[in-house]
C-alpha cells in the first residue's frame, strides 16, 4: 500500500519548511529511516528519513520549495510499482491548523484589504509586524505558496527600507490652487535632488546565485542584531602557556580514557561558565524595559559548516564538568555538520562562543546572537614574546603561548566596566587554571 511522505513538523513553533535537496529520485529503492531529502527551516537544516521502504514513486514537491508541515511532498510505493515524474512546480498543499502552547501560529489566511476588497495571503504574525510598523501589506511582495507572504519576507521588506508609514490617503477631487510664496521666502540655495541608487556592477560572466534559505536566514538576523544591540567590544591578550603545557601532557592518555579529543575550547568554555557565574549581567538578556537573568547557562558553540553557519546550544551547562563539556562540544558539532540536530538544540542560548581563531585570525569583532546579550570571539593562539614577572618583581623576555579573546557586548545593559571585570576574571581563570580535566 502507498506510503504518503510529508513535510515534518521540526518544532513547536515551526509551520513550513523548504525542501533543499532530493537525496532520492523516482524508482529508486529506498529503505525505511533511509535518508530520503534534505529541509531547510529557521532553526535548522536536516536530513528527513523515509517513513517506509519501498520505492520512490512520485515526488510532489520539487527542490527549492517551501510548504507547510504535514504536505504530502512525496509517495513510497511498493517494490515494483511504476514511478511517476515529479511535478513542477508543485503547488503547496495547506496543512490543517496545529495546536500551540507559548507559540502564535504563523498559519495562512486570507484578509482584505477595507478599501478595494484586494485578498491578501499572510498570517496573524506577519499582520502583527505589518500593525506594528505601520506597513500596507499589499506594498510587500510574497513568496510563499500562492503568492503567501511569509514572515521572511516582511522582515526582508522591512529591512531594505520598507515603508514604515501608512499609505497616504487619497487627494480631494479639487485641490485648491496653490498659492504662490512670496519672493523672499524662496532658498537662497538650491536644494540639491536626491542622490540616485547606485547601479549594480555587472561584468560579462558574473555569476548571480540566490540565497539559500539558510543564508538568508543568517543575513537577515545579523542586520537585526545589528539595528537592535548596542554593540561595543573589547579585547583582552591571554597567557595560555600553562593550558598549552597541560594540554600537551594529558592530550593523547585523555583521547585514550575518555574517547574524545582534548582541544581547546572545553578550557574556554569553562573559564566562560565560572566567570557568568560570578556576572549574571552578562547571561542575561533585554525583554522590553526590563532586564532578565536567567536561571541556567545555555552556552551557544558556533560551528562553520560548508553552507553556513549554526549555534547549537549545551543546555544548562554549569551543571556539566569539563569532560561532559568537550563531549557536548564533540557531539553537537558532528550532528550539526550531519544535519541530524534538532529545533530545540539551536534554541534558548543565553552566550554564545565563536572561535573564527582556527582558521589563523589575530581577533575578531562578532555579532551578538540574539536575544543574547553577550558574545566571546575567540582569535588564534600564538607563540609571542612577552615581558614577564618573576615573583622578586625582576622582568624578562620570554616566549608564551597568547590568544586574544574578544568580548562583543550590548551597551543598553552591559557597562565598559562590567565587561573589563568580566573579561579580567575570564583571564584570571585561564592564566591560573587548577580544574581536573577528568
Amino acid at each position: 500500500m502507498p506510503t504518503d511522505v510529508i513535510m515534518p513538523q521540526m518544532g513547536e513553533s515551526i509551520f513550513e519548511g523548504t525542501i533543499t535537496k532530493w537525496l532520492k529520485k523516482p524508482g529508486d529503492t529506498v529503505q525505511q529511516d533511509e535518508p530520503l531529502f534534505e529541509i531547510s527551516t529557521d532553526k535548522v537544516d536536516a536530513e528527513i528519513p523515509s517513513p517506509a521502504a519501498g520505492v520512490l514513486s512520485e515526488i510532489k514537491v520539487e527542490a527549492g520549495t517551501t510548504v507547510q508541515i504535514n504536505t504530502v511532498v512525496a509517495v513510497i510505493g511498493t517494490a515494483g510499482a511504476a514511478a511517476a515524474a515529479p511535478k513542477s512546480p508543485a503547488p503547496a498543499q495547506p496543512a490543517p491548523a496545529q495546536p500551540v502552547s507559548a507559540a502564535e501560529p504563523d498559519t495562512e489566511t486570507d484578509t482584505a484589504d477595507a478599501e478595494t476588497g484586494e485578498r491578501v495571503r499572510s498570517s496573524p504574525l506577519v499582520r502583527k509586524i505589518a500593525k506594528e510598523n505601520n506597513l500596507d501589506l499589499r506594498q510587500v511582495p510574497g513568496t510563499g505558496s500562492s503568492g503567501r507572504i511569509t514572515k521572511e519576507d516582511i522582515l526582508g521588506f522591512l529591512a531594505k527600507g520598507g515603508a514604515t508609514a501608512p499609505p497616504a490617503p487619497k487627494p480631494p477631487v479639487a485641490p485648491p490652487a496653490p498659492v504662490p510664496a512670496p519672493a523672499a521666502a524662496k532658498p537662497s540655495t538650491p536644494i540639491p535632488a536626491p542622490a540616485p541608487a547606485p547601479t549594480p556592477v555587472v561584468t560579462a560572466g558574473d555569476e548571480l546565485v540566490p540565497l539559500t534559505r539558510m543564508r538568508s536566514i543568517i543575513a537577515q538576523r545579523m542586520v537585526d542584531s545589528k539595528r537592535t544591540s548596542a554593540h561595543v567590544h573589547t579585547v583582552f591578550k591571554i597567557d595560555m602557556s600553562r593550558i598549552v603545557r597541560i594540554r600537551e601532557k594529558e592530550k593523547s592518555k585523555y583521547e585514550q580514557r575518555n574517547g574524545v579529543k582534548l582541544t581547546y575550547m572545553p578550557f574556554i568554555s569553562r573559564a566562560v561558565i565560572a566567570t557568568l557565574r560570578k556576572m549574571p549581567i552578562v547571561n542575561a538578556s533585554m525583554e522590553g524595559e526590563a532586564i532578565r537573568y536567567h536561571k541556567n547557562i545555555n552556552l551557544g558553540i558556533a560551528v562553520a559548516l560548508d553552507w553556513g553557519l549554526i549555534v547549537p546550544v549545551i543546555r544548562q551547562a554549569e551543571d556539566k564538568s569539563f569532560l561532559g563539556i568537550a563531549r557536548a562540544i564533540v557531539d553537537l558539532a558532528e550532528r550539526a555538520r550531519a544535519k541530524k540536530l534538532k529545533p530545540e538544540e539551536v534554541a534558548s542560548g543565553t552566550f554564545t562562543i565563536t572561535n573564527p581563531g582556527i582558521f589563523g585570525e589575530q581577533f575578531g569583532t562578532p555579532v551578538i546572537n540574539q536575544p543574547e546579550s553577550a558574545i566571546l570571539g575567540v582569535g588564534g593562539l600564538f607563540k609571542e614574546p612577552t615581558v614577564v614577572t618573576d615573583e622578586n618583581g625582576s622582568d624578562s623576555i620570554a616566549i608564551r603561548s597568547i590568544i586574544r579573546l574578544t568580548l562583543g557586548f550590548d551597551h543598553r545593559i552591559i557597562d565598559g566596566a562590567d565587561a573589563g571585570r568580566f573579561m579580567a576574571e575570564l583571564k584570571k581563570y585561564l592564566e591560573n587554571w587548577n580544574e581536573d580535566i577528568g
